[in-house]
């Protein structure tokens, strides 16, 4: 069990430099050559999962979390990040060669977040993708509404706010990443060691050596996936753009692979409502994902020279 443990690790920092690790069951010791060697990237892209946020939480619905999400003026955020999933999966299969796209949810009906996290981690994704709109709530402010005593009355009320235009990707926040943690050794580590229904020792420091580098690994590719999907939305469909941020979110820190939310506009914008709905809107957003997907699965396929 430990030797293939060993072997995966080995393959998994090979990517930055050409590290000899000994490990025994008691210590460890990590050499670093500075011998340049060039490494062909064994890995492969095989499995993206596409989350399509939000839904109609059906009667009947399993125990878990659920949102029904953000609305417009005519649209919910439900059913556009549907359409657009569905779309995407269409487009990965079709143009991202060797790649199969899993969905979270086919129908209008919602999935929740433990079940989403879970759709993926069985499927063995490589990346995860969660498509959502933003939206703003709404601003409080005060209105004269009178006299009183030769003085003004006011008032406070709500209105809605439609300011906010543009995307934003969105990573796991750090303080969650003991979560993280855990779904790693879950769905990765224990499919390395083969350990026919053992379980694993925390404390062996194998196991703690391997969950850190894959959650290393998938923090870093978690990010580069998200500034490719940025720029190709940002510079191909002249999208403004937010940037990127880290918010703790449950589908993201639970699945045990690289993973984004990708925030595709604001649909209480009523510009940008329009372009949400439109399937001109949803066919750039899904061919810049797609484009970005191609980009991210060449750098990590790719040929290195340490």
């Amino acid at each position: 069990m430990k030797n293939k443990i060993l072997n995966r690790l080995k393959k998994l920092i090979s990517g930055s430099a050409a590290l000899f690790i000994c490990l025994s069951l008691f210590s460890f010791k990590v050499e670093a050559s500075t011998k340049k060697d060039t490494i062909v990237n064994s890995f492969k892209l095989k499995t993206i999962v596409i989350d399509a946020g939000h839904g109609v939480k059906a009667e009947g619905s399993p125990p878990g979390h659920y949102s029904r999400g953000a609305d417009g003026s005519f649209s919910s955020e439900r059913n556009v990040t549907l359409a657009i999933a569905l779309k995407l999966q269409k487009a990965i299969e079709k143009d991202v060669n060797g790649v199969k796209a899993v969905l979270t949810r086919t129908t209008a009906n919602d999935v929740s977040f433990e079940n989403r996290a879970e759709i993926a981690n069985q499927a063995k994704g490589n990346l995860f993708i969660s498509i959502h709109c933003n939206s703003l709530s709404d601003r409080v402010v005060r209105e004269r509404v009178g006299t009183k005593k030769r003085k003004p009355v006011y008032r406070s009320v709500r209105v809605p706010d439609r300011s906010g235009k543009g995307v934003l990707m969105l990573i796991y926040g750090l303080h969650r990443s003991r979560e993280e943690e855990n779904a790693i050794k879950s769905n990765q580590v224990e499919d390395d060691s083969d350990i026919n229904g053992d379980a694993l020792d925390p404390n062996d420091p194998t196991v703690i050596i391997l969950t850190n580098e894959y959650k290393r690994k998938f923090r870093k590719q978690s990010v580069n996936i998200a500034n490719f999907i940025n720029d190709e939305l940002v510079g191909n469909d002249g999208r403004r753009s937010e940037g990127l941020r880290e918010q703790g979110i449950y589908v993201l820190c639970h699945s045990a692979m690289p993973s984004v939310l990708v925030e595709t506009g604001y649909i209480n914008n009523p510009d940008e409502e329009e372009y949400l709905n439109s399937e001109d809107g949803q066919n750039e957003i899904v061919q810049s994902i797609v484009r970005a997907i191609k980009s991210y699965k060449n750098q990590i396929e790719g040929v290195t020279t340490n």
